[in-house]
Order: structure tokens, then C-alpha cells, then sequence
């Protein structure tokens, strides 16, 4: 464990010109008298880690210092060839340059972990859309992904609803989400979110020379150094899974309707249901147990709850327990 920890310290450290003991502690998630050990357990191994003192001090390596890839275990050398969704390097137009840096690793691997890469695809494959898609990728995708990779404004032409808008954008990153592509973009300092499919049109920023200045301007836009895609995209997803579940339905639920409850509706909205519930009541003398469920709307409650069957009663509003018993009602008559 700690051998693993002093090799990722120095990992780290490679790959940023210097980081504080806070810093490192939060990456290797141990505390900051942890880190100044490992640290002179390092220098101490030969491995030249320097410390800059003062406020905005902090650790680096010095004299060009380099590990190699040597230390690897198979296993890790494994999941480095499962890091990307072939999928989607390929959408991206990245399928050449994500082959090129596999050779590339494999050449730097001890010989007896260079069979890594046939070992692990023939193990495990990341297949990311959904059941019952066909997925086309979006065929703006690989222009997008290259102005992503080369932080370059662009131009976009963007389907809202019937309306075509025309943005500049400054594009941070891109998301697949269940075989949807989409993109994280800043728009006149802000923050959004943008589906991949329904761009029309993208002109990147062609670089352009200024009279005022000593070099040319590129069109790149200055990235924000921290802004944090996953966490951004956590936080959106959180956000928009809250904001469309803007109605309420009561349910009567036996023990296997709660447990059943959160593959038909909102996984979170479920379980908080059925926690403030169980809390605040518990079931009844029949077992069974009432909730108060978040819902995108009774039309889509409707379409999740029928899945339920005879598990779930449906208590209020009263117009979906009407629609729900005149289906009940229906599908009785075609039983007989």
C-alpha cells in the first residue's frame, strides 16, 4: 500500500512542475505529516524531491527527473488499456492517436506485460449506450472534440426547440451519457450544457494576426484553470435530475413494490421516498407502505407505475388513479 502511495507521489510530481503538501495529501487522501514522510522516505531512496519553503511553497522534482513505466503490475498495466470507451475514441476521430499511444506503452512495459492489451479487451468490454439504441455519432462530434483538445472558440449554429441560435463558444469538455454526446461550454462567462446532436453548424476561430501584438492570435480562448469537469458534470446531472421532477404521486406500496420502486421511476427520488416514509410511518398492519414520490409528470408516472402492476395503488392525484384502475380494469378483461 505505502510502496504504491510513494509511487504515485512521485507520479504526481512529474507531472506538475510542483504541488503543495495540501495538494498531495488530498490526491493520495492522507494527511500532510503523511506526505512529509513520504517524502523523505523518497529522498532517502535517491529519488531527488525537493521542498520550497515559505507560504506558497511546495514539493517538485528536480534535475529533469523521470520514472519509467517499469514499475507497473499487471493489473494496472491492464487497466490502463480499459481507460478509454473504444466507442468513443473512435466518435471522436481519436481511434488512430488512442492506438498510437498503446503501442507506444506497450513498448515502454516489461516484456512479460506487453501481451496487457490483448489480455484485458479479450477480458472486458466498456459498451456505453443503452439497451435498444442504435447510436449514430453526431456528425459535428469530431470537429467539436478537436476544438475541446486545442481550447479554440467557436462559432456554433444550436436547434433550441424549433429556433436556430447562433453562440460563441469557448468549449471545455465532452460527456457521453448513455450514448449522448454532450458538450460543457462557457457562454459570456457562464456555464452550460449543450447536446452534441443538435449543433447545425461549428466554425472554429481561425488564428488571425495582430497588428498590436509580437505574435499571432490563435482564437484560443484562456481556460479556467479550475474548473473540474466530472465534479461540473455531477453537479449538472444532480441539478437537471431535480429540476424536471416537478410533480408528486402517493403510492401504496407491498414489500415488493418498494423494492422494485427505483428500476421504474428516478433511482434517488425512490429511495428518498421510501427512507422519509419509513421514517415518518412505517408500513401498515397489511405491510404495506405509503410514499410521497417526485415525478417528472403524472403522464410519465403513469407510463413508470403501470411496470408495477398489482404492487403499487395509486392513491393521489385522483386523475392517475383513475387512469390506473381503468388500465387495471382493461387488462382484467383480456386476462377474462
Amino acid at each position: 500500500m505505502r510502496a504504491a502511495r510513494l509511487i504515485k507521489m512521485v507520479l504526481l510530481l512529474q507531472a506538475r512542475p510542483s504541488m503543495t503538501a495540501g495538494e498531495l495529501a488530498r490526491e493520495l487522501e492522507v494527511s500532510e505529516r503523511t506526505v512529509a514522510r513520504d517524502v523523505l522516505s523518497l529522498s532517502e531512496a535517491g529519488v531527488p524531491v525537493y521542498a520550497d519553503r515559505g507560504r506558497t511553497g511546495g514539493y517538485r522534482l528536480i534535475g529533469g527527473y523521470r520514472t519509467r513505466l517499469t514499475g507497473l503490475a499487471r493489473s494496472e498495466a491492464e487497466a490502463l488499456f480499459l481507460s478509454g470507451v473504444p466507442t468513443a475514441l473512435r466518435e471522436m476521430g481519436l481511434a488512430d492517436a488512442a492506438c498510437a499511444a498503446r503501442l507506444k506503452v506497450s513498448a515502454a512495459l516489461l516484456p512479460e506485460l506487453r501481451d496487457a492489451a490483448r489480455g484485458a479487451a479479450q477480458r472486458f468490454h466498456l459498451d456505453a449506450p443503452g439497451w435498444y439504441q442504435q447510436p449514430e455519432p453526431p456528425e459535428l462530434l469530431p470537429a467539436l472534440a478537436e476544438a475541446v483538445r486545442d481550447d479554440r472558440r467557436l462559432t456554433a449554429r444550436y436547434l433550441r426547440k424549433d429556433t436556430e441560435v447562433t453562440r460563441e463558444l469557448e468549449p471545455y469538455g465532452l460527456v457521453l451519457k448513455a450514448g449522448v454526446w454532450y458538450l460543457a461550454a462557457r457562454v459570456e462567462g457562464d456555464y452550460r450544457v449543450y447536446r452534441v446532436d443538435r449543433f447545425t453548424a461549428v466554425t472554429a476561430a481561425a488564428a488571425e494576426e495582430d497588428a498590436a501584438a509580437t505574435g499571432p492570435r490563435t482564437g484560443r480562448f484562456d481556460r479556467d484553470a479550475s474548473f473540474d469537469l466530472p465534479a461540473f458534470w455531477a453537479a449538472r446531472a444532480a441539478e437537471f435530475a431535480r429540476s424536471i421532477l416537478r410533480a408528486e404521486v402517493v403510492l401504496r406500496l407491498s414489500a415488493d413494490g418498494v423494492r422494485q420502486l427505483p428500476y421504474v421511476t428516478d433511482r434517488a427520488a425512490a429511495r428518498e421516498a421510501v427512507a422519509r416514509a419509513r421514517e415518518a410511518a412505517g408500513p401498515d398492519e397489511q405491510g404495506r407502505l405509503t410514499v410521497t414520490l417526485a415525478v417528472e409528470s403524472p403522464e410519465v408516472a403513469y407510463a413508470q407505475l403501470l411496470a408495477l402492476g398489482p404492487e403499487a395503488e395509486v392513491l393521489a392525484p385522483a386523475g392517475l388513479r383513475e387512469r390506473m384502475a381503468a388500465a387495471a380494469r382493461r387488462m382484467a378483461a383480456g386476462y377474462g
